[in-house]
């Protein structure tokens, strides 16, 4: 499969997802297991029917683990933000990453709210809606606006401070230049379709991404748990690292 075969099944498979949920009537928890939403459920199956024609693996944070021996894998996070979802809150999204042997291969990240598609292959770049990003050249955290997931024990010395709720998209604000900073605060409360899909855009976009703990963030295993931290600049992210020593 190449480049553009690849980014179009990526396009198919979340507009599927879109076409699921303009059809749900009931967004709430799905009483399965804890914090599953019905929203969940609906946009797994819609994408699993299109990635299963399509016979790649998959990684899904509602099905698990697919075709574990295919070439290529796609990494999702159907609806990243569910519980924003469920209470009206407009930032949530549909998060994939096909991974292959040399890692994150291309990324889509769909703002399910406003539609707005954050996009990446290896190599090539990313963009937002089709035209190219690049973070800001914030260096210091004095200076930053960032996004938190969870809450740190002391004030880290940003500027000011978010916390949206849906990671993929806090990647995504980083790499166009929206936000500085993403700062994880809970050790280990992510799995790679959380993140894997906002770390490629980031890359391809100039920004920074890696693990608090310094641990590969590529993984493809359905237990696996990291935290991940991304920056604009490099020596922001230094700080942030030196400064959440917890």
């Amino acid at each position: 499969m190449d480049d553009d075969a690849l980014v179009a099944l990526l396009e198919e498979t979340a507009e599927a997802v879109r076409g699921a949920l303009g059809a749900l009537d009931d967004w709430g928890l799905a009483g399965t297991r804890p914090g599953q939403y019905r929203s969940d459920l609906a946009a797994d199956g819609a994408a699993m029917g299109v990635l299963d024609r399509a016979g790649v693996g998959v990684l899904s944070e509602e099905s698990g683990r697919h075709r574990p021996d295919a070439p290529l894998t796609v990494v999702i996070d159907p609806v990243d933000g569910s519980t924003n979802a469920s209470r009206g809150v407009p930032w949530y999204a549909t998060s994939l990453c096909a991974v292959d042997a040399d890692g994150p291969r291309a990324a889509l990240v769909v703002d399910l709210a406003s539609g707005t598609r954050f996009a990446a292959v290896r190599g090539v770049g990313a963009t937002r809606d089709g035209v190219p990003i690049r973070p800001s050249d914030v260096t210091g955290l004095s200076e930053a606006v960032v996004t938190l997931s969870g809450y740190p024990p002391h004030h880290l010395g940003w500027r000011q401070f978010r916390a949206l709720g849906a990671v993929a998209l806090d990647l995504c604000a980083v790499a166009c230049g929206m936000l500085d900073a993403s700062i994880d605060c809970v050790a280990d409360a992510h799995g790679p379709w959380d993140y894997l899909g906002g770390l490629l855009v980031c890359r391809e976009a100039g920004a920074a991404v890696v693990d608090a703990r310094g641990r590969d963030l590529v993984v493809l295993d359905h237990d696996a748990r990291r935290t991940p931290v991304a920056a604009a600049t490099p020596v922001l992210l230094d700080e942030v690292l030196a400064v959440r020593d917890w």
